[in-house]
C-alpha cells in the first residue's frame, strides 16, 4: 500500500497507483480531505493539460500547492484522470 506523508500525518493513501514521469498519483478517493484546502493557482503542462492544486494544512502548518492534478487530461495523459500527484516536502512510502 503506498502511502504520502506530510507533517507526520497520512495524506492519502491506497493499493492503486498511476506513476507519470516519475510522479506517483493517488486516487482522489484515496486523499483525507481534512487535510487539503483549494488553491487557485494553475499550471499547463504540453503532455498532461491544465494542473489545478491544492494547499496542506496539518497542525496549523501550510504546504502551499503541495497537490496536483490535472480534472481534464489530454489523451497521453488521460491514465491520471481522478488521480492527484504531491512534492513540495510530502514524501511517497511504497
Amino acid at each position: 500500500m503506498a502511502r504520502a506523508i506530510w507533517n507526520g500525518k497520512v495524506i492519502a493513501e491506497s493499493e492503486t497507483t498511476e506513476t507519470l514521469e516519475g510522479n506517483v498519483y493517488f486516487p482522489e478517493a484515496s486523499l483525507r480531505r481534512e487535510y487539503f484546502r483549494p488553491s487557485s493557482t494553475t499550471s499547463t503542462d504540453p503532455m498532461k493539460g491544465q494542473a489545478r492544486y491544492m494547499s496542506l494544512l496539518i497542525n496549523g502548518q501550510d504546504n502551499p500547492d503541495a497537490a496536483w492534478y490535472y480534472p481534464d487530461p489530454k489523451p497521453t495523459a488521460r491514465k491520471i484522470k481522478g488521480y492527484v500527484a504531491f512534492w513540495r516536502g510530502v514524501d511517497i512510502v511504497p
